[in-house]
């Protein structure tokens, strides 16, 4: 395959696919056999403006991805594939196209590539189950604030105690004094 002449066209497709496979933080490869130009239109929307949903020939994507640097997708490029590339969220991305997949079963994903390495369709799942990106750093915002409200409270009670302690003796003190004088 290396041996042979490359077109100008196909070597900038190429090119460019490859640039997207190394920009991107996550590519989903997809099978969309059968859905209607309408249907991918929709789930371009649905991906969001970070998500780049593109058709491409297998043997550009296959040479684009090992000019990235990534293995273990060969086996993926088989029938009509399709590229979900991902520089946003990639949890939001993958719920996206597992959501998409449910309602239109001709959509089949078929794995992909997270940070680098290969991942298979079962990862993308995975992926998808986990919560978005804003809900993790909500929960560990709130985690913080508690060990912080916390640690606010354990340093604070050595004082309170103290006050205590002196208003106790004061009182002690004044008691005393009130007895003596009588």
């Amino acid at each position: 395959m290396a041996d042979k002449p490359v077109r100008a066209d196909k070597a900038t497709a190429v090119a460019e696919l490859t640039e997207q496979f190394r920009s991107s933080g996550a590519t989903v490869l997809t099978e969309y056999r059968g859905l209607t130009v309408a249907q991918l239109t929709k789930l371009r929307r649905a991906l969001g403006r970070e998500t780049t949903y593109a058709v491409a020939k297998n043997t550009l994507a296959k040479r684009a991805a090992a000019d990235a640097g990534i293995e273990g997708l060969d086996t993926l490029f088989t029938g009509p594939t399709a590229l979900t590339f991902v520089s946003g969220d990639v949890v939001e991305a993958a719920k996206g196209l597992r959501e998409f997949a449910k309602a239109n079963p001709l959509l089949v994903i078929k794995g992909g590539v997270f940070e680098g390495k290969a991942i298979s369709a079962e990862e993308v799942n995975k992926l998808a189950d986990l919560e978005s990106r804003e809900v993790l750093l909500a929960k560990l915002a709130g985690g913080m604030k508690a060990n912080l409200s916390k640690a606010a409270a354990l340093f604070q009670a050595p004082l309170s105690k103290t006050a205590r302690l002196a208003a106790a003796l004061q009182e002690k003190r004044e008691k005393e004094g009130v007895e003596e004088a009588a």
